[in-house]
């Protein structure tokens, strides 16, 4: 397997869902790991409702160089440290990048796999009940459904 994609954020479950992703990694022994996290608007996904992708556009140049964006750089920054650091230590000899991107979650993670050619996407699902998936929605639901690659989902 050539390059496999892990998405991570800042969350519990992201942490915990993390050390079945390193077993993985063992197993599959990759040339790379891509560690992907997507920078999103506080909140759930409502401003991605409400605007579209022209406004979002906007939105983001404007947030470009403010103080806000530059909190989310270094949270983003700080949180891919960790999980390169726990590869590093957990499977050792990984060629580790990492990259933030800003945007839906679900539309920048297939985005970066299909330009990144990788192998596989693993990611991790929360578990969320079902009435709270039909007014949310689910990241990990979405990157399935829309990936041209394989997508393992770790619960």
């Amino acid at each position: 397997m050539k390059k496999i994609l892990i998405a991570v954020d800042d969350t519990k479950s992201s942490k915990e869902i993390f050390s079945k992703c390193m077993q993985i990694c063992k197993c599959m022994s990759p040339e790379e790991i891509i560690l992907l996290y997507v920078e999103k608007f506080e909140g759930k996904s409502l401003i991605d409702e409400m605007l579209g992708d022209a406004e979002l556009g906007t939105l983001k140049e404007v947030l470009e160089g403010t103080e806000y964006k530059e909190a989310l750089d270094r949270r983003a920054a700080n949180v891919l440290n960790y999980y390169k650091g726990q590869l590093a230590a957990g499977v050792p000899g990984l060629n580790v990048r990492t990259e933030i991107k800003s945007g839906h979650p679900a539309e920048q993670i297939v985005a970066v796999a299909k330009a990144e050619d990788v192998s596989m996407i693993l990611i991790g699902s929360r578990g969320q009940r079902a009435a709270n998936l039909l007014f949310m929605g689910s990241v990990s639901r979405e990157v399935a459904n829309t990936a041209d690659r394989p997508v393992l989902i770790v619960k």
